[in-house]
């Protein structure tokens, strides 16, 4: 569907003079019958699905019937999420709780838009679509729905509401709803929080309390997803380390960092986009250090390596069988008493004598560091090791080099 931007009547549109339901009856005007974007009237996510659903939903003003997906369907999908039902399962209880006392219907999706959790709720008179839609089975993918605060929300992974009017259907208009994403630790859609009410507005801020408890069921789910990994927990203040906006982050036994939550993201900033990284370049620490840090019952002060200072918490979810062993070196016995009590320190591998031998950094032309990084696949902490010096030295001598390409 091709849109223009400009306005017919070539006059400016007196936006902010109009109520919310004028502005979305115009907008529709403007987009199904005038083939205008209605910028600005409506927000950019409700007009990119309105585009989305007029190339597969033809008719604006048919009746949705809401069926279930077959039980096959339905079983495999229920089996497949059973880590975020599960990981869900206490924030849904405490939201169902607070939204007792209104007509709220709490919707937990899959990835795909297949209901896997609902309210239990009983439906009312007032309610006719309601009744229809929730129910564990249903899809309400945009594929199937049209535009849908989780309908969107399972296309594109962000976060919206949808008001009214600006559900593609007719016969949605009375429906008011909020959604935020729920992310694996592999940055994956897992399953979409959606809150609706039906015939009449929230009375509540609903994007952030669905946001809020959104979040929180991801941090369970990445959790629940690292059995066998050194957590992270780090925040600029100590205060929120155990909140939803605590920072989290996933180490894997070789020193990589497998994975962070949104908060951990932010905090952390520049993180590269070619998949694991060690886990010195962005925390400043390598995992000998971290893993001292797990004796600590406290968050301890830790300076990442962007310079920022943070309140750390490291913790071993489990063993299982996987080794962390090879990053610690393991203290003599008159030294044990003295290593308990000392405070976590930033420690890499002495590194060899400089003085031109063989085996040294600085004795190895940038081809044999070049050619190292690829036969580990990028890996820093296992080219450095057979290079013989720490990852440091070599993080500082990649940096010199670069320094001096862009010179």
């Amino acid at each position: 569907m091709s849109l223009s931007t400009r306005n017919p009547a070539g006059g400016p549109r007196q936006l902010f003079a109009r109520s919310p339901a004028e502005r979305v009856a115009l907008a529709r005007q403007q987009f199904f019958e005038e083939g205008v974007r209605p910028s600005g009237l409506v927000g950019e996510a409700v007009i990119q699905s309105w585009m989305r659903c007029t190339r597969i939903h033809a008719d604006r003003q048919r009746v949705i019937a809401f069926d279930a997906v077959t039980p096959s369907r339905l079983h495999a999908t229920m089996g497949r999420n059973r880590e975020l039902l599960d990981a869900a399962r206490q924030e849904l209880v405490g939201m169902e709780s607070s939204l007792s006392g209104t007509d709220c219907r709490v919707l937990l999706t899959d990835g795909q838009g297949v209901i896997v959790h609902v309210t239990q709720h009983p439906g009312t008179v007032e309610q006719p679509i309601l009744r229809k839609t929730a129910r564990i089975g249903v899809n309400i993918a945009e594929s199937v729905v049209g535009t849908t605060a989780p309908g969107i929300v399972a296309t594109t992974g962000q976060a919206c509401t949808v008001d009214g009017a600006e559900h593609y259907f007719e016969y949605l208009h009375h429906m008011q709803c909020a959604a935020a994403p729920i992310r694996d630790v592999r940055g994956q859609l897992a399953g979409v929080l959606d809150l609706t009410v039906e015939a009449r507005r929230f009375g509540f801020d609903a994007a952030s309390m669905v946001a809020l408890y959104a979040t929180t069921i991801e941090n369970r789910l990445m959790l629940a997803q690292s059995p066998d990994r050194l957590v992270l927990r780090f925040q600029a203040s100590a205060a929120l380390l155990g909140t939803p906006i605590e920072a989290l982050a996933g180490i894997a036994p070789d020193g990589t960092v497998e994975w962070l939550n949104a908060a951990g993201a932010r905090l952390i900033g520049g993180v590269p986009e070619a998949g694991p990284c060690d886990v010195e370049m962005l925390f400043g620490l390598d995992l000998a250090a971290l893993l001292r840090l797990t004796r600590r019952e406290v968050a301890q002060p830790v300076r990442l390596a962007s310079g920022l200072g943070v309140w750390l918490q490291a913790r071993l979810q489990g063993h299982d069988g996987v080794d962390f062993g090879h990053a610690v070196a393991m203290p003599l016995p008159d030294e044990k008493a003295r290593a308990a009590d000392a405070p976590p320190q930033q420690t890499v591998d002495a590194p060899p004598s400089t003085h031109g031998g063989d085996g040294t950094l600085r004795g190895h032309s940038r081809k044999l560091i070049d050619d190292t990084l690829a036969l580990h696949g990028g890996n820093i902490s296992h080219a450095a090791r057979q290079l013989r010096v720490s990852r440091g030295t070599l993080y500082r001598h990649l940096n010199s080099l670069r320094e001096r390409d862009a010179g």
